[in-house]
Order: structure tokens, then sequence, then C-alpha cells
């Protein structure tokens, strides 16, 4: 099965093209620039590469979310008008779940971190055993500080993921300790081959698939606001 695979969750973008189990080529570039304008050009480079045209797909792989809102939509938007068009399957997979599976082969913990500003995160818990990836703790937008009080009671190593970790790594190593291990820039940003391999066994109808933005309660957002306000006043 010809697969195209597509993650707009960060600025990183990260496309892959796969036959069944062979990656045929992967793409990734980690730049500050629209992901409108990138895209498609992108992807056209992509399947020119690999020899392929639009009509030899059979399924489409997005990340649809957390992340950046607008980049989180883009990526949707265009693999939905890509699965409707040439009347192929999409799944939809977890932008967070497919950079934990971009860990290197271990067998513990792994938390994937895409910054939310203000001192939060959208992330999650992963368990990577023998090449599976399973949920632990959901997708979630959280303050760092409370996340790493939850991931201590795991009593366990945490491996971290995702450059954008590297923005609380000071925080979350002063709370957690030795229990927090930072992959670095070994694991930076989603693989293309994790996203495909990972969006293997999901099929979902493309009018069912929407973006996961995890946004806050609207009376939490205005309460972080109004707190940020006030503390800004009293410096």
């Amino acid at each position: 099965m010809k697969t195209l695979a597509i993650d707009t969750s960060t600025y990183t973008l990260s496309i892959g093209l796969a036959d069944g189990d062979v990656i045929l080529a992967e793409q990734v570039t980690n730049v500050k620039k629209n992901h409108s304008i990138r895209v498609m050009p992108a992807i056209q480079t992509l399947m020119n590469e690999a020899d392929i045209k639009p009509e030899d797909l059979e399924k489409i792989i997005v990340t649809n979310g957390p992340g950046s809102y607008t980049g989180v939509r883009i990526g949707v938007t265009i693999a939905k008008t890509l699965a409707w068009t040439l009347n192929i399957p999409l799944a939809a997979v977890s932008g967070l779940a497919s950079l934990a599976a971009s860990a290197p082969v271990v067998d513990g913990l792994v938390c994937p971190v895409f910054d939310a500003r203000r001192g939060r995160i959208f992330t999650g818990l992963y368990r990577l055993s023998n090449g599976a990836v399973q949920p632990v703790l959901e997708d979630r937008n959280v303050s760092v500080a409370e996340w790493c009080t939850e991931l201590l009671l795991q009593k366990e190593p945490v491996l971290f993921v995702g450059q954008e970790s590297k923005i609380h790594e000071k925080v979350i190593a002063e709370q957690m300790g030795e229990q927090a291990v930072f992959a670095g820039r070994a694991v930076p940003y989603t693989r293309p081959a994790a996203l495909l391999a990972l969006g293997a066994a999901v099929e979902s109808n493309p009018t069912e698939v929407v973006p996961n933005y995890a946004r806050l309660a609207e009376a939490e957002a205005k309460w972080i606001e109004a707190n940020e306000k006030k503390a800004a006043g009293r410096e």
C-alpha cells in the first residue's frame, strides 16, 4: 500500500512516503516558515523523487494535533482534501504519539513535549515496549509544574523527547531530579518513518477527522491571563 504521511504539528515539517513496509522517501525541514506555502511543494518534490503519482496513493496519514493551531489546521485540511479527491482512506494520529514513537528503541516511559507558551506544554505519556507505543497518560495542555508532579507518581525514569522540551528542561530537571532523562538532539522531531508505522493500522473517515487543539477552557485561559497581568503589575 502506497502511503503518504504528513506532520505539521510544529514548525518542523515531516513528510514521508512508503510502499507497504518499505520507506520510499522522507523529508524533514525545521525552519520557521508558514506551512501553507511549504507543504504542497514539499509533497510534490518527494513524490517526484519516488516516482509516485497522486493516483498511485492508497492512503494518507496525518497528525491532527495537539500543537501549533495553524500548523495542525493546515495539515489536516490538506490531508482531508487529498483523501477526498483521491477517494482513499485517511488516518489521523496524535502528533505527540508520533514524536514518542520517534524515540530510539527503548523499553520505558517516553514523554513528548511541544511548547504551549506561558509555562505550559502540549504533552502526554507513552510506554515504548518491543517497538510498540502504548498511551499511559492522555495528551493534554498542562503547566510544566503540574505535569512533573503527575509524572513523579510513575516512580520510574521518563525520557523527554522533542526539541521544544529544551525550553523547559531546567524546570523539569529541578522538579523531577534523576527521574527525568532528556534525549536532547537525538529525538528533536517526528521521524516520518515513525508516523508511517504508527498510522499503518489506523483508518478514519475523512469527514470524522478534525484537529485536536487541546485548548484550555475559556475560564482557565482568562484566569491565567489575569494572573499574568497582576504579576506584571508587581514588577
